[in-house]
């Protein structure tokens, strides 16, 4: 039988709504692609982002505009080079490796040459809120690393200091989307203690990170909205001790390996990272987890459904993905 070409839609409902620096969710939107040949089905999802510029409909229109060429055959190597970076081709990409490991009877994992999956801690978010209920989730979080986002309003201080208050064994990721400027992350330092806190994502604009180079930090910076892909390692190595790997932003799982093995050899730290979305969205990014410093996939945790066969989540331990949801 031919190749043949799907995509669907479909909006998970979050627990409650998801705010960070730049506003709030209360769905998880995703596109996902199916790729049928000769029996076996491949799928992939990918969580378009208005941050870079994609939507729902851009990238349902980048993926179709590729199906005559998948459906005669076109593989990854050919898709990296139609296709740039992005949403599009991390759901083409992944489905593409979740269709030979179906075909093959291998899994991706064995196929990528990476280490077989294992239960791994992962953070859990606290979206921006009062300091008063971030303190709230803290606790109910009972999570050994609590991811915190940030706003840059002014309470910022008061939220660390009462999620910390709220869950004293646990470590922090700070998440700041671009939302500090360098004086305010100036500041920010000096009131954190480098023992409670792992790691700070992205405080500066992606277009001012340059005033990050020579900044002597003692807990490390990680780039997220100024990293995209494995060609940006080298470009970054001077402003950021680490970077945040997401396959929306890499293009798929083929590029996330190379970043990480690029990340390596420069002396970066990983955090291995996701949209809001499902345990499809998540199923191949787990795949990278161990040889990430920081595993940041707790997606389906947020979310009020998840789709068939779900990764197992022991409360902030994250499960290997069932063959049967991908790879």
């Amino acid at each position: 039988m031919a190749r043949r070409l799907s995509v669907s839609r479909r909006a998970y409902r979050a627990k409650s709504a998801f705010r960070i620096a730049r506003g709030a969710k209360t769905h998880a939107e995703q596109l996902i692609v199916t790729i049928e040949e000769d029996g076996a089905r491949g799928r992939g999802a990918c969580v378009p982002y208005a941050r870079y510029g994609e939507s729902l409909d851009s990238a349902e229109e980048t993926i179709r505009s590729l199906k005559t060429d998948l459906e005669a055959g076109l593989d990854r190597a050919g898709l990296a080079k139609a296709l740039a970076a992005g949403a599009a081709r991390n759901a083409l990409d992944c489905a593409l490796w979740d269709l030979e490991a179906k075909q093959s009877g291998e899994p991706v994992w064995r196929l990528a040459d990476l280490p077989e999956p294992a239960p791994v801690p992962t953070c859990f978010t606290l979206s921006v809120d009062t300091p008063e209920n971030v303190a709230s989730a803290s606790l109910a979080a009972n999570a050994a690393l609590l991811k915190m986002k940030l706003a840059g309003d002014g309470l910022d201080a008061e939220r660390i200091a009462a999620a910390s208050d709220a869950a004293p064994a646990a470590q922090f990721v700070l998440d700041a989307n671009e939302g500090l400027d360098a004086l305010g992350f100036e500041t920010l330092l000096k009131t954190l203690d480098p023992a409670r806190v792992r790691m700070i994502e992205q405080p500066l604009p992606a277009n001012a990170d340059t005033a990050l180079a020579g900044v002597v930090s003692p807990i490390p910076v990680c780039a997220d909205e100024s990293f995209h892909y494995a060609a940006d390692v080298a470009r970054l190595a001077d402003r950021y001790q680490a970077i945040n790997i997401k396959l929306d932003k890499t293009g798929g799982l083929t590029d996330a390996i190379a970043a990480a093995r690029a990340a390596e050899e420069a002396g970066l730290q990983i955090m291995i990272g996701c949209m809001l979305g499902s345990s499809l969205a998540m199923a191949p990014a787990a795949l990278l987890a161990p040889l990430a410093d920081v595993v940041d996939l707790d997606g389906p945790l947020l979310l009020a459904e998840d789709d068939d066969d779900p990764i197992p989540y022991a409360g902030a331990v994250m499960g290997a993905p069932p063959r049967a949801l991908w790879g």
